[in-house]
């Protein structure tokens, strides 16, 4: 059963960032674990929900909803890795479709920290704590594609700046509804969650994080689809999948953010991480990776034609 904690904003309080004010007025809560809980929508302001940079005012109710302890135990599993590279500092992998980066809720076993776990034994990078060792970003269940891992902290911390100041390359491969006129756009767009559906994002122009996508058109498709490349400057969830809907091209096989009724019996959207480029942490030299198309998605692509 979730905690509950009700705070009333005081007039020396006004004006504090809303994560500052909690961590300062409650016990044993972290910043980045405030932060979460108003991602999650946990922390409400008179009711609403609000971002971690929102200031207090004096008379806010704010609501602070703690979920309760999980206990975790998260075992290694002798799942095969499709291996891309690998040295002392990091590991590449090529993630298949169906598969869950970390353990969370309905998920705790089968994932990929659990195949990491198996492979590199101890050497994972700890900042991200026990559900996500060696983790610095994620991608989506039926994503697919190129996706690091780091085995030190170190490692982690200089590719996690660099992902900060979105200056690592990420390029997708996906297939989309509708064929284009134009060659190439962008979307710019910021992102948050939906404001009833706390499973979803959506694009907020209040509460939303900055968030921009580059596509280029690959091939239009028999007059009803496109293959096209996306480029992000930013790394927000389900960003490729929201800013293409947004401007009527959902991605084929999405179902939250498509249409009710796919025609190819997809497993999800189809969506591919193939590039992924950034400077190594040891040699500081730039490095790239990339993880070729699925068989189901040059499969796809083939009927398509």
């Amino acid at each position: 059963m979730n905690d509950f904690i009700d705070l009333l904003v005081e007039k020396e309080d006004s004006k504090t960032r809303i994560d500052k004010y909690v961590v300062e007025n409650t016990t044993d809560l972290t910043r980045s674990y405030v932060q979460k809980l108003i991602d999650d929508g946990l922390i409400l302001v008179n009711g609403k929900q609000i971002k971690s940079n929102y200031k207090v005012l004096e008379g806010n109710q704010i609501t602070v909803e703690i979920p309760p302890p999980v206990d975790l135990s998260i075992e290694p599993e002798d799942i095969p890795l499709d291996i891309i590279y690998e040295d002392k500092d990091i590991i590449i992998i090529n993630k298949g479709k169906g598969m869950v980066v970390h353990p969370a809720p309905g998920h705790y076993s089968g994932t990929l920290v659990n195949g990491l776990l198996y492979h590199c034994k101890d050497e994972l990078s700890g900042i991200n704590g026990v559900l996500r060792p060696g983790i610095v970003h994620r991608i989506d269940m039926n994503t697919t594609g190129v996706l690091v891992a780091c085995k030190t902290n170190q490692a982690h911390q200089f590719i996690a700046e660099q992902l900060k100041v979105h200056s690592i390359t990420r390029k997708y491969n996906a297939i989309v509804y509708h064929t284009f006129k134009e060659e190439s756009g962008s979307v710019d767009a910021p992102i948050g969650r939906h404001q009833t559906d706390r499973k979803k994002m959506a694009i907020n122009q209040k509460s939303g994080r900055n968030a921009v996508t580059h596509y280029r058109v690959l091939e239009n498709l028999n007059n009803k689809y496109a293959h096209i490349e996306c480029s992000l400057e930013t790394g927000r969830t389900h960003q490729i999948r929201v800013h293409m809907a947004s401007i009527h091209h959902p991605l084929l096989g999405d179902e939250v953010y498509g249409p009710g009724k796919d025609p190819f019996h997809l497993e999800g959207q189809t969506l591919h991480a193939r590039v992924l480029g950034f400077i190594h942490p040891t040699t500081k030299k730039y490095v790239e990776f990339e993880a070729p198309l699925p068989d189901y998605f040059e499969q796809l692509l083939t009927k398509l034609r």
